[in-house]
């Protein structure tokens, strides 16, 4: 991805000082104070890498002692392999292969990468505001203060751009950690417990770190997901947003982890085939809508590379957008022919039918386990299990409703939010399309707070794609331009 976007849009700048004067074109000129965020985020997930890598080594040594070569060799995988890939990653975004950086590049191989980075990050917060930075960059952002926006330029110092580097590295390296380490592992640990009939205080340890790398991974996801979509405004989350996505991620993932784990005890072959299919299936999708629309792969990536070196940096990618995928959904739509790698548009359409579609196969793998399981279960209600964790799926699909209907921080930016969706299904259904027209509406929550479109932004953008029927959308078309 094009650095230069990565960099903005990582940029948290608080405690502001706004000018009395407005500038060009009423552009309000907004100068930060010298004080910056500490690097949270930084410090946050080098500790899960650390803390998974060592008591992943640590089971490791006991499997080593009980001669369990399998699950010690798969432990090990799943440890290593997101490992290498991390420091590949930290390597790419920090560009040091053109540097003198010998130390660094050594921490690198030895799999202490993100410890130095989280050093280096600390170091440049400390030493922030002991001297003048010469040098600022302007950047112009969309502020949504209540029913306005109000178009502001940022100034953003040297120190702030070194902080938005590492905490965008980090991101990155915290989605590749959760999707490409934690959840394999979670997996693998969570089946050897069942299938051993009891559990090392070692191995919930690891479960545990896992899944919280998963949900902060899920977490990180979604939120550089609004981040590329809305690149023109400045998205800040409340408190609750983050408590309601924490809830939405965690349950999606863990009903998801236990559905392929019990479907595993009973078929334990077939769980690879489903495995298999899953991961191909979203790994192709990107490739297979980039061949149908003859597009030409995206140029930016990376300066430097040719378009072999560009092909495999956007097979990674989709790679990567295939395993988060294979647990929960992964927030993005990819766009191999855009810069930045995702479709910048809200796709009502695509998150229907991936959450109907991974509800269809949750049930049907849940039933299959049901009728096929092991005597293990004997003392386990398996039809309240069952129930528990449809139930646990809906409430997660529940909490990822009510983030887009009034956490969500560019809810106003919706031609149409999930409330205008549901009147409309439910219309259609009973086959009264009168009653969707605006004018026949009572005022509502979404009606008040998402009719407001921005002339920044091309329509197209801002209107979710086969979200509504075309008599629908062009009658609420009408409503906003006579507006």
């Amino acid at each position: 991805m094009c650095e230069v976007a990565i960099e903005e849009q990582g940029c948290e700048i608080t405690d502001m000082e706004q000018c009395s004067t407005l500038g060009e074109r009423g552009v309000m000129v907004v100068t930060p104070n010298r004080r910056v965020d500490p690097p949270l985020s930084v410090v946050w997930t080098t500790l899960l890498y650390c803390a998974e890598f060592v008591t992943a080594g640590v089971l490791c040594s006991m499997y080593h002692k009980s001669e369990d070569v399998i699950w010690m060799s798969l432990t090990i995988t799943f440890m290593l392999l997101p490992a290498v890939l991390i420091q590949l990653t930290l390597t790419f975004i920090h560009r040091d292969l053109g540097q003198d950086r010998s130390l660094v590049l050594f921490l690198h191989l030895l799999q202490l990468g993100p410890v130095i980075r989280c050093f280096e990050a600390l170091v440049v917060y400390f030493k922030a505001g002991k001297k003048e930075e010469p040098y600022v960059t302007i950047t112009r952002k969309i502020s949504l203060e209540g029913s306005l926006e109000v178009p502001k330029e940022l100034e953003i110092g040297q120190t702030e751009r070194m902080l938005a580097t590492h905490r965008n590295a980090f991101k990155r390296m915290a989605i590749i950690q959760a999707f490409l380490g934690s959840t394999p592992q979670l997996t693998l640990q969570l089946y050897a417990t069942i299938q051993e009939k009891y559990i090392l205080s070692t191995r919930l340890a690891l479960m545990i770190i896992t899944l919280i790398s998963i949900t902060y991974g899920a977490l990180v996801c979604s939120v550089l997901a609004i981040q590329v979509i809305y690149d023109n405004y400045k998205v800040r989350l409340r408190p609750g947003a983050y408590l309601c996505m924490v809830v939405w991620r965690a349950l999606e993932i863990t009903t998801r982890v236990t559905t392929l784990v019990l479907f595993s005890t009973a078929l334990t072959h077939w769980v690879i085939l489903v495995g298999m299919a899953n991961l191909l299936f979203f790994f192709f999708l990107p490739w297979v809508e980039f061949w149908a629309r003859k597009g030409s792969l995206a140029e930016g990536v990376e300066k430097n590379f040719s378009k072999l070196g560009t092909t495999v940096v956007l097979c990674m990618f989709t790679l990567l957008y295939a395993c988060i995928n294979v647990f929960c959904w992964s927030a993005v739509k990819p766009d191999l022919t855009h810069q930045e790698l995702i479709e910048r548009k809200q796709s009502w359409s695509y998150l229907v039918m991936y959450y109907s579609g991974r509800f269809v196969e949750n049930f049907v793998l849940i039933t299959l386990w049901y009728y096929f399981k092991s005597d293990f279960y004997e003392y386990v209600c398996a039809p309240l299990l069952v129930v528990q964790l449809l139930i646990c799926y809906s409430l997660a699909v529940l909490f990822m409703l009510l983030f887009y209907q009034f956490c969500h921080p560019c809810r106003r930016l919706f031609k149409y939010n999930v409330h205008d969706c549901l009147r409309c299904v439910c219309c259609r259904r009973t086959g009264r399309r009168a009653r969707c027209r605006r004018g026949n509406m009572p005022p509502s929550y979404s009606t008040a707070a998402t009719m407001v479109l921005v002339p920044e932004e091309p329509l197209e953008l801002l209107d979710p794609h086969n979200s509504l029927p075309p008599d629908v959308a062009r009658q609420l078309g009408l409503q906003e331009s006579s507006a």
